[in-house]
């Protein structure tokens, strides 16, 4: 009865940040904001959580649990064209997002404690990506490259638009700059023009 009552409390806890990062951003997620919002001392939350960084981490697997749906084996199961689906639910929730790449861009460092996390979440990533690939087009892309070499490189485009579109959303729309990405993954190897193109001169 107390270990349920100790999960549902970090439940809440959780609930509690994820709106507090929806609302303030990830440097307004305070403990002692957190702590307000779940109905505690900062001191009883850091019973469930000693460190932010523990809460924020907390929270990103959470989120990746909701994205695998609860998958037992942790994979989301995802198409090709729903990757592009997903593009736009974040666009939607800047606040996780904000904290994904913020924890992401710390975790580079020795012994921070999220590097661990993100080492192991983009093993699995590239492993779902060349699923996703293969499963879109076989062993060889149009490009000629096999999906386990595009794989990291269509990890690092997911990630990296959505520090761009961080910095400036008013100019990088993140959905369609993915949509043009899958374009040049479908692109023939010996040149299918991008959508609107007229060809060579002459």
């Amino acid at each position: 009865m107390a270990r349920a009552r100790s999960e549902e409390r970090r439940a809440d806890i959780l609930r509690a940040t994820l709106e507090v990062i929806a609302e303030r951003g990830y440097r307004g997620a305070t403990l002692g904001a957190v702590a307000e919002r779940a109905g505690l001392t900062q001191q009883g939350l850091l019973h469930y959580f000693p460190t932010k960084e523990a809460l924020l981490l907390a929270v990103l697997e959470e989120r990746d649990q909701w994205d695998t749906g609860g998958r037992s084996d942790g994979r989301r199961g995802w198409r090709l064209d729903l990757l592009g689906s997903l593009v736009e639910y974040n666009a939607m929730r800047p606040g996780i997002v904000q904290t994904f790449s913020a924890l992401l861009g710390e975790s580079v460092t020795e012994s921070h404690p999220a590097r661990e996390f993100f080492t192991r979440r983009y093993t699995q990533v590239r492993a779902e990506m060349t699923e996703v690939l293969r499963s879109e087009f076989g062993d060889r892309l149009p490009s000629g490259l096999t999906p386990e070499q595009t794989a990291p490189l269509l990890t690092a485009v997911l990630d990296g638009l959505q520090y761009q579109w961080l910095l400036d959303p008013e100019s990088v729309d993140m959905p369609a700059a993915f949509r043009d990405f899958l374009t040049l993954l479908r692109a023939e190897e010996h040149g299918t023009e991008p959508p609107g193109g007229t060809g060579s001169p002459g």
